[in-house]
């Protein structure tokens, strides 16, 4: 068996380069001065007890990683000590893996970087004629940016907002404008059978939040069942535009039988069907993408106007404003540095590619997944994050063939540390054991009472037989750990428990460890119970 706790340099393997995020070479200079901060911190003198507390903590890290479920499997793993620049284990470290969400440490300090803590995303009505007798002699414009918040609450204040600046009229259509970003609605990265679940909605300038978690592109599906077997099934979808369309096929099923019922979405259009049993003992509840989310935002739109008094003539369609269109309402997110929180606690799928496109278009002019993974490369490389063995595909993870090394996500968590707007980024981290979903998020279950709880802030990532957990750890002393786990190939669900298991070890570690203490084993201390889900639990609702 090789000697995974030895913390000396392997040479690189191959690394995948995507469109638009080539690796970037960096100066003869930093790299000798990085190498010679390596072999000064090697060198230098250590006590027995350090040398033991380190040896320990590499012992049982082994152990975890040596358990029979990574059995084939690919695991990098990293951790630093960013109190005294030390590697304190390394296995394949350097090999390039797909990350899944753990992309969103990339994609989240890029957009910090170059969009800055305070952007906010604008939506705006706006209108060539000067609307000032009440009538607006032409179109009404709906034009988007990519506002992740736009809930139909909002876009009510909206339509509020036209109607109390004295409009009651438009003889023309209502345009909605979402050129903002590209029509590439899907990555072509991304597996097409993931397209009816919320985390691979389709990416639009103009889209709606379907709830508080601003879940973009999707509508809310509840279902209740009626009081006596055979009755009819009641299904809504939130919010409901007269676009899409709803055929109710479930039926109520006996009390304790098992639940078949489901709702579906028809690829290509926004005809959902309702079908199955469901027991009168149960109650349905999901999410559901829709297709165009442009249009359902602009059908919202118009029902939120007529429900103000004002009475479009023409239709309901999409085109670009033009350029002397003059705002006739406007309405703005709440700042980057706040909506990281629902984004990174949630692992929010939409906001992610909804950044990527962001960046793109405020700094090259182009709302694409191309310019956006490019302008991100670049921050990347400003902040000192090299993007060797770094591929982006999208900004979620969702792609497979996205890439992330072990190595290069503790320098991401030890570069941003520098970083005027390091606090925010680094509140947005889910925090383990804490039991409030805006502050635990992804980690509200796991590792609560441990030495982890209320300690371990790491971004989480699942996709099938990939699992990551990458983060900061504050040791037993005080000392301040960054480590990188990303498991590749495994069977079965997600290794999490081995992940907490490694974080619950960083907690507990001291380099004094003279004294004797009674450690778990290893198997001890992965946690045992329930099988390993496969999806974040954010994605699969359960937190």
């Amino acid at each position: 068996m090789p000697n995974r706790s030895h913390p000396a340099s392997r040479p690189a393997p191959g690394t995948a380069r995507p469109r638009g995020l080539a690796a970037s070479a960096g100066s003869a200079a930093a790299a000798a001065a990085v190498s010679a901060a390596l072999l000064a911190a090697a060198a230098a003198p250590a006590s027995a007890a350090t040398a033991t507390g380190v040896a320990d903590l590499r012992s049982d890290i082994d152990a975890l990683l040596a358990d029979a479920r990574l059995e084939g499997a690919s695991s990098g793993v990293l951790v630093r000590s960013l109190t005294r620049g030390d590697v304190l284990y390394r296995e394949e470290a350097r090999t390039p893996l797909v990350p899944a969400s753990n992309a969103k440490l990339l994609t989240s300090a890029a957009a910090m970087e170059v969009l800055g803590p305070g952007y906010r995303f604008t939506t705006t009505v706006a209108a060539v004629d000067d609307p000032g007798d009440g009538v607006v002699e032409g179109d009404l414009h709906l034009i988007g940016t990519g506002d992740p918040t736009l809930t139909a609450g909002a876009v009510d204040e909206l339509a509020a907002e036209v109607a109390d600046s004295g409009v009651t009229e438009v003889t023309g259509d209502l345009l909605a404008d979402d050129t903002h970003f590209d029509d590439q609605r899907l990555s072509p990265a991304w597996d097409p059978a993931d397209e009816p679940y919320y985390y691979s909605a389709q990416i639009s300038a103009l889209t709606l939040a379907a709830n508080g978690d601003y879940d973009t592109g999707v509508v809310d599906v509840e279902a209740e069942p009626g009081t006596r077997a055979g009755d009819p099934v009641a299904t809504a979808l939130h919010p409901m535009t007269d676009n899409l369309a709803l055929a109710e096929e479930g039926s109520t099923g006996a009390p304790g039988s098992a639940s078949t019922f489901a709702v579906d979405r028809a690829r290509g259009t926004n005809d959902f069907t309702a079908r199955g049993s469901l027991p009168t003992d149960r109650t349905y509840s999901t999410l559901r993408t829709v297709h165009e989310p442009t249009d359902h935002a602009a059908h919202l739109f118009a029902a939120a106007l007529r429900d103000h008094g004002v009475h479009v003539a023409g239709a309901v369609d999409r085109g670009t404003a033009p350029p002397r269109a003059e705002a006739v309402a406007e309405r703005s997110s709440m700042e980057l540095g706040d909506l990281l929180v629902p984004f990174m606690k949630l692992s929010n799928n939409g906001h992610a590619e909804i950044l990527m496109k962001a960046m793109g278009r405020e700094t090259v002019g182009a709302g694409s997944w191309d310019a956006g993974t490019a302008v991100a490369a670049s921050a990347l490389w400003r902040l000192g994050v090299g993007t060797r063995g770094v591929a982006l595909d999208d900004g979620s993870g969702l792609a497979r063939s996205d890439r992330l090394s072990a190595a290069t996500a503790v320098r991401l968590l030890d570069r941003v540390r520098h970083r005027p707007w390091f606090d925010a980024w680094h509140k947005a981290l889910p925090v383990a054991g804490a039991p409030d979903r805006m502050v635990g998020g992804t980690l509200s279950g796991r590792m609560g009472g441990t030495a982890a709880e209320g300690n371990v802030r790491a971004k989480t990532g699942t996709l099938t037989g990939v699992s990551a957990l990458s983060g900061y750890a504050t040791a037993a002393d005080g000392e301040l750990l960054a480590f990188s786990i990303i498991n590749n190939g495994h069977d079965g669900g997600a290794p999490r428990g081995i992940q907490d298991a490694i974080s619950v070890r960083l907690a507990e570690f001291s380099r004094d460890d003279t004294a004797p203490v009674e450690r778990p084993t290893a198997a001890q201390r992965v946690a045992p119970g329930a099988p390993e889900a496969e999806l974040e639990c954010s994605w699969a609702g359960t937190c």
